[in-house]
């Protein structure tokens, strides 16, 4: 059986000094299955864009602002994450500059510039806390992991840096 994963951007943009990344605090939607969590902001990837210009216009939809600079950091593979059990494969971009003043919310939640320290104290996915920490090192090297669910639980964590 082919594997057909829905395919997504996960996007952490940083402030001008890189000390604080802004984040979704996913509070606005009662059916929400991130309802009070925090995340990076992203989606769907949508017919004829690649991959750079979906995480801009995710970007852009969510917060307002233009990415202008932005790198890749890796690929996550969720097998079993999604609300049916859905498979998603993300691809994991750091955004380091860019142009507008983000919005305060939107109509997922409220919008948070968080000191990249704190992110840990965050309610957030399990499996975030795994998978942070190589979106913000000074490792040039691209991750790729891939972390199954299974009820809505992480149920392993594996990763690979090329």
């Amino acid at each position: 059986m082919p594997y057909t994963p829905i395919v997504a951007t996960l996007g952490y943009v940083l402030s001008p000094d890189g000390q604080r990344v802004l984040m979704i605090h996913r509070n606005a939607r009662e059916d929400d299955q991130h309802l009070g969590k925090y995340n990076g902001l992203g989606g769907k990837m949508e017919p004829g864009e690649d991959i750079a210009a979906c995480m801009r216009r995710e970007i852009r939809e969510e917060a307002g602002i233009e990415c202008t600079r932005m790198s890749l950091r890796g690929t996550l593979n969720w097998p079993g994450f999604g609300k049916q059990g859905e498979d998603w494969l993300g691809f994991i971009f750091v955004i380091t500059a860019f142009e507008g003043e983000a919005f305060t919310s939107n109509p997922e939640g409220t919008l948070e510039w968080v000191s990249v320290e704190d992110l840990d104290a965050l309610p957030m996915w399990e499996g975030d806390r795994h998978f942070l920490p190589l979106v913000f090192d000074q490792d040039p090297r691209p991750f790729h992991g891939v972390m199954p669910y299974k009820d809505g639980r992480m149920v392993s964590w594996d990763v690979t840096r090329l």
